[in-house]
């Protein structure tokens, strides 16, 4: 059953965002002091006194603005609308009231969801009477707080969940709990059996990340335009499909640290590059009609230094002229171009027409399970036992002798290698060697980690 959901709304540039943030305890959404900040609606799971809801933040909204992007936050706004329980209007009480407060609030009343009026800013005592001149607004449930410093929140939150049944028992110790699994490492981290798969859509501006996020959950998730950069807060949806669970996170486009201006643009890459590193699987896609640009092997850079699990994925499909070796063409550019990510298998689609999709989902499903995958240490010997070395030798010639391989954690494979040689492995031993290891076990699609040590 799905948890009750608490919408946020506003104009632009009241802190809805960091109310979002506050309610759901982490700093989810984009915050900073240039307007538009936030464009799609973002959903997070959030709990006040044992009740669980979600909370929902939303673009600023301009109901008569006729520019593209404005329209499409105000109809992204208008569906979290229709899937709320309760909403809460934002407004800045050190501006005071301006005609579009008026005209959204007028607005969200005629919808009849229970609705109250969060006076944002109300930093300390000698704000409190600004919220006074708010009551003009007609809404009758209005809460003076501090978005940024808590003050006022936990009276909001009492109203809006008052109808909300209590369902946990011990927050606390749920907390403690989920401190504790962090804790424990990267291997708690991915996704065991029955967890969802995290997978991060990656990729530079104007790719299709988001038309792919839509079209795999057949609504419209995402916004999507002919701008380059429509994507900023990074967007994720849960996907059940043939019994397996994915979780999507659409990412903002990255661009070159340069090219970045603007503060919403340079926290967006910060923040795509976070949603990266909590990710199982990266799907970097890639333009048809573009071939591999340098901004891609710089993404894809990122992704195998941080030791994702790749897929790349060549989207807008359809538009290429297709001869008898196309396909082998493209390959050939993209395993020549990243030579890092040989590992990484290719899957060809058309997210606008929704092309080989389900293909896509297979793969995420094989690379996933091989990102987890654990070979027994016997097997493991067997198999180096079998390894012909005689072609991987030092710079300096001197051979390099393994006596023992032992498989030491998952998500990445990680090997550690007991030889006749101290310190690290030269890259092009450890090449050779991870080569050898996926030609017999596979590992579809993830980097393999080899750490030497020294036989005594």
């Amino acid at each position: 059953m799905p948890l009750p959901r608490i919408v946020i709304l506003g104009r632009p540039n009241v802190g809805k965002s960091t109310l979002f943030n506050r309610i759901c305890g982490r700093r989810r959404a984009l915050v900073g002091n240039e307007p538009g900040m936030t464009r799609d609606r973002l959903y997070a799971p959030a709990e006040w006194m044992g009740k669980e809801f979600e909370v929902v933040d939303t673009g600023g909204m301009i109901p008569a603005e006729q520019e593209l992007i404005p329209t499409e936050i105000f109809r992204q706004a208008r569906v979290a609308i229709e899937e709320a329980a309760h909403l809460v209007l934002v407004v800045d009480a050190r501006q005071g009231i301006v005609p579009l407060d008026e005209e959204l609030a007028a607005l969200l009343r005629k919808t009849g969801r229970p609705l109250s009026l969060a006076v944002n800013k109300i930093d300390t005592a000698q704000h409190s009477p600004l919220a006074a001149e708010f009551h003009r607004l007609g809404i009758a449930n209005l809460f003076p707080l501090s978005a940024e410093h808590g003050l006022g929140v936990d009276d909001l939150l009492a109203h809006v969940t008052v109808d909300i049944p209590a369902t946990v028992a011990a927050v606390s110790d749920r907390r403690s709990d989920e401190a504790g699994a962090t804790a424990q490492g990267d291997d708690e981290h991915f996704a065991a059996p029955g967890e969802p798969i995290h997978v991060a859509i990656i990729g530079r501006p104007n790719v299709g990340k988001s038309t792919l996020l839509n079209c795999l959950l057949n609504e419209e998730r995402s916004i999507v335009t002919p701008l380059p950069g429509t994507t900023r807060d990074a967007v994720d949806a849960e996907l059940e499909r043939d019994g397996r669970r994915f979780r999507f996170v659409d990412t903002a486009g990255i661009r070159r640290k340069g090219k970045t201006k603007l503060l919403a643009e340079k926290l967006s890459v910060i923040q795509a590059r976070r949603h990266l590193e909590r990710a199982d699987v990266a799907l970097l896609i890639l333009d048809a009609t573009e071939g591999v640009t340098a901004l891609d092997t710089h993404i894809g850079g990122y992704a195998h230094e941080s030791h994702r699990s790749v897929i790349i994925v060549v989207n807008k499909w359809d538009t290429v002229r297709k001869g008898p070796t196309t396909t082998q063409e493209y390959e050939h550019e993209i395993r020549q171009r990243m030579k890092y990510l040989d590992y990484a298998p290719l899957v060809f689609v058309s997210a606008l027409r929704g092309q080989r999709l389900d293909k896509l989902l297979t793969t995420i499903v094989e690379v996933a399970a091989a990102r987890r995958r654990r070979v027994g240490t016997a097997e493991m010997n067997r198999f180096l036992a079998e390894v012909d070395f005689a072609r991987a030798t030092s710079p300096a010639g001197r051979p390099v002798r393994l006596y023992y391989l032992t498989q030491a954690g998952v998500a990445p494979p990680t090997f550690i290698a007991f030889s006749n040689r101290p310190g690290k492995f030269h890259f092009s031993f450890e090449r050779f060697l991870a080569n050898r290891i996926r030609e017999r076990f596979g590992f579809l699609g993830t980097p393999i980690v080899i750490k030497s040590r020294a036989r005594h």
